[in-house]
């Protein structure tokens, strides 16, 4: 098991954003993420697939 967990804290700095837009990404099933005892977390391989899935929308265009 070697799935790199982040935090809410550390995906915002990962993705240059404010740790309350990150929130508020997260909250609204924007940003695939889930809650751990309250808190939330990501899986780095969830949010690369993410990455990519925009970007290849924004090329679609």
């Amino acid at each position: 098991m070697t799935d790199q967990i982040l935090t809410l804290k550390e995906v915002a700095a990962y993705l240059k954003l404010a740790e309350k837009t990150a929130y508020k990404l997260a909250a609204q099933g924007k940003l695939p993420g889930f809650k751990v005892g309250g808190s939330w977390r990501f899986k780095a391989k969830d949010i690369d697939r993410w990455i990519e899935e925009k970007k290849k929308k924004e090329t679609d265009k």
